[in-house]
């Protein structure tokens, strides 16, 4: 039987989409800068000739870190983390994630996209919402690791959208790799999504992100010459016009309208068979409320539905604005403790059924 998660109750002093959005930048980013967390880099080859940057979340000095790695990969639940459009590992919801999951007992590994760990990528590609090539890639790896080692996954925001539509795709196959997830802010419509931020305040996040985009485009310009309009990308002020010009030809995408319908997670929604948290805000200044599949959410027992008023996009906070409470965190955190100290022990080991091969 579906368990319906908890809402979030906004409270008094923080009401409001924007107002919660904002603050959850600020506020995971001023406890982050008192609480930081140590990550391990390991970067693992792609079979296209690029690579992946992995980083692992670890506690304590170097002695205890070490000694900590040899007994998580043993068995000790490990749970991938998916950031947002232009985020990384670096990203503040990450970190109070990975520090979360830890005072839960459980481990956690954060993917970087591709040219959002620091260093550009080798080759032209980069990531886009629809992109689950190098996710089920990393599943994958982590999978044959340790096979009889609980693994989950959770994507914020763009990660959501992409482990969602991985998950309805895969449908069954995914029980095979991935024991539980859960996904927080999803832009289920990302044309909605693009259309909803163009027409509205919530523009002015475009000013944040579209930046750290061009920015990447002119670094691989010569690249990347040739296979998109490179001029009208650098020139874009709404992901509609960078989409255009940049994500849909670099991608095969027969147009801008082609990528947001063939990207978007909410058609797949229906295949997912993982036991899956969905945290959303009716808020979100990044998708409109009426673009939020809830029938669908609530017809596929697999999907346990955590969605409220309030929120913004992966804001969430309660507490004191002294002493801060991130809601997503602490609900994703439950829900996968809960689905992983039992899951798989060390029974029988995965038998993986894709094969990984990232264009």
């Amino acid at each position: 039987m579906k368990r319906v998660g908890s809402r979030f109750v906004a409270p008094r002093w923080l009401v409001g989409g924007h107002a919660q959005t904002v603050a959850g930048l600020a506020l995971r980013a001023r406890v982050n800068a008192h609480r930081d967390v140590h990550r391990r880099r390991e970067r693992i080859p792609t079979t296209d000739g690029d690579f992946l940057d992995l980083d692992w979340f670890e506690s304590g000095d170097a002695a205890s870190r070490a000694s900590a790695a040899h007994a998580n990969a043993a068995h000790v639940p490990l749970v991938l983390l998916l950031h947002g459009l232009e985020g990384s590992t670096n990203s503040g919801y990450v970190k109070v994630l990975a520090r979360e999951l830890a005072a839960a007992g459980l481990a956690s590994v954060g993917l970087n996209f591709r040219s959002c760990s620091g260093e550009l990528n080798r080759g032209p590609r980069l990531y886009h919402a629809g992109e689950t090539d190098d996710v089920e890639f990393v599943i994958l790896q982590l999978a044959a690791r340790h096979p009889r080692r609980p693994l989950a996954a959770v994507g914020f925001s763009i990660g959501g959208n992409i482990l969602l539509r991985w998950l309805g795709e895969a449908g069954e196959r995914a029980t095979g790799l991935l024991d539980a997830a859960a996904v927080v802010s999803v832009p289920f419509d990302i044309e909605a999504g693009a259309r909803f931020m163009e027409a509205s305040a919530s523009r002015l996040y475009l000013r944040h992100l579209l930046p750290s985009l061009r920015a990447k485009v002119a670094a691989k310009r010569e690249l990347l010459r040739g296979r998109i309009d490179v001029q009208r990308a650098l020139a874009a002020r709404t992901f509609f016009e960078f989409d255009d010009a940049a994500t849909s030809p670099l991608y095969g995408f027969k147009d801008v309208h082609d990528y947001y319908r063939r990207a978007s997670c909410a058609p797949w929604i229906g295949g997912v068979r993982v036991p899956t948290l969905v945290v959303h805000a009716l808020d979100d200044p990044f998708l409109p409320a009426s673009a939020v599949p809830t029938a669908a959410i609530a017809a596929n027992p697999a999907l346990i539905p955590a969605i409220s008023e309030h929120g913004g996009h992966v804001g969430f906070i309660h507490g004191r604005p002294w002493a801060p409470r991130f809601f997503a965190e602490a609900a994703v955190t439950d829900h996968l403790a809960r689905m992983l100290v039992s899951a798989r022990g060390f029974g029988p080991p995965r038998t993986a059924s894709f094969t990984a091969m990232p264009r």
